[in-house]
């Protein structure tokens, strides 16, 4: 975690949502974090990392309970610890996650994920019948962020998110982006998130070792290892999503920008879970979901958009990651919408 690594307000207002009705122990537990209690009125603003992860830890032992008590039953401590350790003996993500999900469930009460595989697409959907809006809303979110970094953490990458859907409302965050993906909606009917696959077949790559040293500073790896604003694989993501795929650098030139060399580039992306072809994958498929999801732009004019010189190679393309095709995909949305 690096000094300038941050986390948006909204996340630590989940985190004390249970200390609302008692005013002064709230101003306590954030002194002891180090965070500044009139930034809560700030919608827009940061903590920094290292103090979230302190608040995540007070937290737990304040409130006896690692779910922060946005479930009606929770989550005593050393819950998470024990389904990590059962997680670990699974061979490949598929299993360690439909584990996960049904380990989380023999806990909360509130909150149950369903993981579903169709195709070359595989979906996290939640159901939630919390006491509230507002811990509805906290809970889906922290539900969904634990699923993502175990996941993530489990696989030894970053598994990009291609579609998160959530029926509450709030406004979007600056970090959004980084732990949604390109393609998040609030007020959908369902919450659920969308991805390829084919990461579930990734083998569990972590052991008991690792496993302690992920617990010992397991704020950290669940909010910012495969997440962080300010690493390059987030750098490259931003300047790509912003540029016309014409514009976008080579490997060496994007290296070169950076004052690296093409093999120094590599390994850093290497180390923040990806590569510089499945970052340019990645934002080809975003702008397409979106593209066919909010737009009417027609298939031609999008493939063109994306860089492919035929609309049918974009739609080989588009089969290739989903699994169906362009048409399909958005007729297939549209009818959703409509339901």
């Amino acid at each position: 975690m690096r000094e300038n690594d941050s986390v948006a307000v909204y996340f630590v207002q989940a985190m004390i949502h249970a200390l609302a009705g008692d005013p002064q122990r709230l101003k306590a537990t954030l002194e002891q974090a180090g965070i500044d209690q009139a930034l809560m009125a700030e919608p827009t603003a940061r903590v920094p990392a290292s103090a979230f992860a302190e608040l995540w830890l007070i937290q737990i032992r304040e409130l006896n309970d690692e779910f922060f008590r946005l479930d009606s039953h929770g989550m005593p401590p050393g819950s998470f610890a024990l389904i990590c350790r059962a997680l670990i003996q699974e061979p490949d993500l598929h299993k360690a996650m439909r584990q996960c999900l049904a380990n989380f469930g023999l806990f909360l009460r509130d909150f149950r994920g369903t993981l579903t595989v169709r195709g070359k697409r595989a979906f996290i959907s939640l159901d939630s019948h919390a006491q509230n809006d507002d811990v509805s809303r906290f809970g889906e979110e922290t539900f969904l962020v634990l699923m993502i970094s175990l996941m993530c953490w489990l696989g030894g990458r970053r598994v990009p998110i291609d579609r998160a859907d959530f029926r509450h409302e709030r406004v979007s965050l600056s970090d959004d982006r980084l732990l949604w993906g390109p393609n998040l909606t609030f007020g959908a009917e369902r919450t659920e998130i969308e991805f390829a696959s084919h990461y579930l077949r990734l083998p569990v790559v972590q052991d008991l070792a690792s496993l302690k040293v992920f617990l010992r500073t397991a704020p950290q790896w669940l909010v910012i290892r495969f997440r962080n604003q300010h690493g390059l694989a987030s750098q490259v993501h931003q300047r790509l999503r912003n540029s016309d795929y014409s514009e976008w650098p080579t490997l060496q030139d994007f290296a070169l920008e950076q004052h690296l060399s093409p093999s120094t580039f590599r390994r850093k992306l290497e180390r923040e879970g990806c590569s510089y072809q499945e970052i340019k994958d990645e934002v080809r498929r975003g702008v397409a979901f979106e593209q066919l999801r909010q737009s009417k732009a027609s298939i031609s004019d999008i493939a063109e958009r994306l860089g492919f010189q035929e609309p049918s190679a974009f739609h080989r393309a588009f089969k290739k990651w989903t699994g169906e095709s362009p048409g399909r995909y958005r007729a297939r949305f549209q009818v959703e919408c409509s339901g």
